[in-house]
């Protein structure tokens, strides 16, 4: 992870200490159940997350600021690839950085078979798509990526990501929709992918109003989505963050769908400077090989 400018400082007390290429944020996560090992970093702060009280899914809260980020700011992810960190009220910053391990598998995949056959075709749909690590790792393998999400302003930072790296003119489809809405139109027209990704939230909700809740809709989601990989699929991925779920749940629904090649699934995890992991998400995986 050399080539990622993240550093996950400390963690414990239900917080999370990290820096942004020189960045430093202080933000909640609930998986952070020890005490804090270091002392006086966490009175160099840049930003502190305060979250609101109130009991809501998905509450608000807001960020109070000793250092205001710069314009623009961005910081290398993955090879040369850039994200622009942006501070917003669900205390995100825009990047995931436990999804690293993810971005490694599907630049390796991709590049292998581009390797074999440069001439190969490689199609890859990425749901929830967000601001887009994902999408711009699979293209600068030399897929082409179809990118979906149903928040208009995460497509626009999607768009400003490629650009700084790199990528503008590069195949990328930034489609403004609900995710399964699209994937039922896809059906429909009959269009198929070698890979697709997907990172579903416990609850959202979708371009138009739709409402999105996992606990009801993953498993009609997953096996239609499913539909759309081709004869010659590579990879199939899907994320989980804050579920409640176990990553063999979504191992075990996974391998109910595939009969041939292999489907895993592990925590998604970072350590921080102390040495401690901090769990951060799950994934199931399968692969054709």
């Amino acid at each position: 992870m050399k080539d990622l400018e993240y550093t996950l400082i400390d963690t414990g007390d239900r917080r999370k200490l990290e820096s942004y290429n020189g960045y430093i944020i202080d933000r909640p996560d609930p998986q952070a159940l020890w005490p804090k090992k270091l002392t006086t970093e966490w009175d160099k702060v840049d930003a502190i997350f305060i979250e609101d009280k109130k009991g809501k899914r998905d509450e608000r809260g807001s960020w109070k600021i000793h250092k205001e980020l710069p314009t623009n700011f961005s910081i290398n992810f993955f090879k040369d690839l850039r994200c622009v960190v942006k501070l917003n009220p669900f205390k995100h910053t825009g990047i995931f950085p436990e999804q690293y391990d993810n971005w490694k598998f599907i630049d390796e995949t991709i590049s292998k078979i581009k390797i074999k056959d440069k001439n190969k075709n490689i199609k890859i749909l990425n749901l929830f798509g967000y601001t887009g690590c994902a999408s711009l790792v699979a293209v600068n393998a030399g897929a082409e990526v179809t990118h979906v999400d149903a928040s208009k302003p995460s497509i626009g930072v999607g768009m400003k990501n490629a650009e700084l790296s790199g990528l503008k003119d590069k195949p990328i489809r930034w489609i403004l929709d609900d995710a399964f809405a699209f994937v039922k139109k896809e059906l429909r027209r009959g269009n198929t992918y070698q890979g697709i990704i997907m990172d579903p939230p416990a609850f959202g909700r979708g371009s138009a109003g739709q409402v999105w809740k996992l606990e009801e809709q993953f498993i009609d989601f997953v096996q239609e989505t499913a539909k759309l990989l081709s004869p010659d699929a590579i990879f199939f991925i899907v994320n989980g963050y804050a579920s409640g779920y176990s990553h063999i749940a979504y191992k075990q629904n996974l391998e109910t769908i595939f009969t041939k090649g292999k489907v895993e699934s592990k925590e998604l995890t970072i350590e921080d400077s102390t040495g401690k992991l901090l769990p951060c998400g799950i994934v199931a995986r399968w692969r054709s090989y």
